[in-house]
């Protein structure tokens, strides 16, 4: 008898995986193994778990492919590592089932689809960021120690009044924030107090 036992995957706390175990459930999963993962991580510690547990004429379903594999590499041994153990494979939105000789083709070919869709993604991403680059934005979080904050926090200091602790307080960074932007000047050192 088969049995469906069907994997999710969200890639950060912040989304949610209830639309795809609603749809698994749907196609008659008796059980949905969730992980919150990046897809890139070599690591899953509910897709292990569901591995562990799979029988010979099981069938693993997904929602889409992408949830499954890192790579399409990597998608494609771990569909062959099911079908030596005996087990199905099924991708709900591509409706590709590999019980089947022509479920197998399809599943080869929308697997090369998605990684050439990730590798698009990937290119115009980059192609993005070094487009603002050129145009003089940089990304990530603005600096905490704009150069007023370091003046202030070295006249501070110079006075020899404060302490690291109370400049670091003053202006809502950490210690180690001020002794990094303080570094010793050439030949003195910045002694802690």
């Amino acid at each position: 008898m088969t049995t469906l036992i069907g994997y999710a995957r969200v890639s950060t706390d912040d989304q949610n995986a209830s639309l795809q175990q609603d749809a698994l459930k749907s196609a008659g999963c008796v059980k949905v193994f969730t992980d919150k993962a990046s897809g890139t991580l070599a690591s899953r510690p509910q897709l292990d778990r569901m591995l562990d547990q799979l029988r010979p004429g099981d069938v693993v379903v997904v929602w889409r492919l992408d949830r499954l594999g890192r790579s399409l590499k990597n998608l494609i041994a771990l569909v062959e590592d099911l079908a030596e153990k005996g087990v199905g494979f099924r991708s709900l939105t591509e409706n590709i089932d590999t019980t089947t000789n022509g479920g197998k083709l399809v599943f080869h070919i929308f697997g090369a689809l998605a990684e050439f869709e990730r590798t698009l993604i990937r290119e115009r991403t980059m192609a993005g960021l070094a487009a603002a680059r050129a145009r003089g934005r940089v990304g990530g979080r603005p600096p905490t120690m704009t150069p007023e904050k370091i003046k202030v926090a070295r006249q501070m200091y110079d006075s020899r009044e404060h302490t690291v602790e109370a400049i670091a307080q003053t202006l809502g960074v950490s210690r180690k924030t001020i002794y990094r932007h303080l570094a010793p000047r050439e030949g003195s050192s910045l002694e802690r107090r």
